[in-house]
């Protein structure tokens, strides 16, 4: 089940487990200069607003109300990044597409989960995504790109400008092995007094921009982990925030801040590290992408990105927290 609150994506398994829930929030954030150096972790600035497609059928393309899903806004060359949340810590292992490209192998997109190379994300361990996995350790930061225009991840390994949005799977772990793992969980809590102590449409598409610092974490169970006979799908549309008060009636978002007024601010940067988990490699369709900067009419030309410098960088500042389906 996927419900819509407070611009997130609640997605749960009642029938399986109470615990069995998963929270999901798109963050507006600084487009990196996309400049070949890799860069720590911006902020996130808030929430996309998300609305249900179904609210707005009759002023929406055939195949959005398709695909159902939400929809949110951005500008040309916006950047964002995925939050994940599981409230109860119940593992999920979640697919992330862009234009049905994975942003974790590359591959175009297909139903399940894969190893060699793991196409997903396993939750709560990852706690948040921000781009496509180019590299060991490093990934290209998600903006928003008109479909058309050739610069999304999508129509450079495709050819096609055919889905653009975001595509989100998500498969719980399955029941029995949550249960077994939380009673060890209360069985070493019981055990150790310190541990009790402490107890408590102008359709939108993504490309790749600037590097940052970012690891895509190996999944550490075994693929049989997971629960497969069940799923969540959403597909996320992006909608130009030009014509997002003619969709909605709302006004989009305030545009967003360039590089020289989030240093100006004092917003820092972040770094976050798990010395516990291994890194996936990079995807070499990815790596061979073109990126925001080759495609001149993308980017605004306004002169902020030379300004950017991450002054500071704070260790995993956002915290170790880590609708109708298409």
């Amino acid at each position: 089940m996927i419900e819509l609150r407070h611009d997130a994506l609640e997605i749960s398994f009642p029938e399986l487990h109470r615990d069995a829930r998963l929270r999901i929030d798109f963050q507006r954030t600084l487009r990196l200069p996309d400049d070949g150096r890799e860069y720590p972790l911006p902020a996130g600035l808030g929430r996309f607003p998300l609305r249900h497609v179904d609210d707005f059928a009759d002023r929406l393309p055939e195949a959005w109300r398709r695909h159902g899903g939400v929809l949110l806004p951005m500008y040309q060359a916006e950047a964002m990044w995925l939050n994940f949340r599981s409230p109860a810590g119940y593992p999920f292992a979640v697919k992330i597409a862009a234009g049905k490209i994975n942003a974790a192998s590359g591959e175009t997109w297909r139903e399940g989960l894969h190893r060699d190379p793991q196409d997903y994300c396993a939750v709560p361990g990852q706690p948040w995504l921000d781009g496509f996995c180019v590299a060991k350790g490093v990934v290209r930061q998600f903006v928003a790109a008109p479909l058309g225009m050739g610069a999304t991840a999508e129509e450079q390994l495709t050819g096609e400008a055919e889905h653009g949005g975001l595509q989100i799977l998500a498969h719980p772990l399955k029941a029995k092995i949550w249960r077994r793992e939380k009673r060890l969980v209360f069985a070493e809590r019981a055990e150790s007094p310190l541990v009790e102590a402490c107890a408590t449409p102008v359709a939108m598409g993504l490309a790749p921009g600037g590097r940052m610092r970012q690891e895509i974490y190996a999944d550490p169970r075994d693929l049989a982990d997971w629960d497969q006979r069940v799923r969540a799908r959403c597909f996320v549309h992006l909608a130009s925030s030009l014509t997002w008060k003619s969709i909605t009636g709302e006004l989009p978002p305030n545009r967003p801040l360039g590089a020289s007024s989030y240093a100006a601010a004092g917003i820092p940067w972040f770094d976050y590290y798990d010395a516990e988990l291994k890194a996936l490699g990079g995807a070499a369709a990815l790596a061979g992408l073109k990126s925001t900067s080759e495609f001149e009419d993308l980017l605004p030309d306004d002169g902020e990105e030379a300004w950017v410098t991450p002054p500071i960088v704070l260790k995993d500042p956002r915290g170790r927290r880590s609708v109708r389906e298409f």
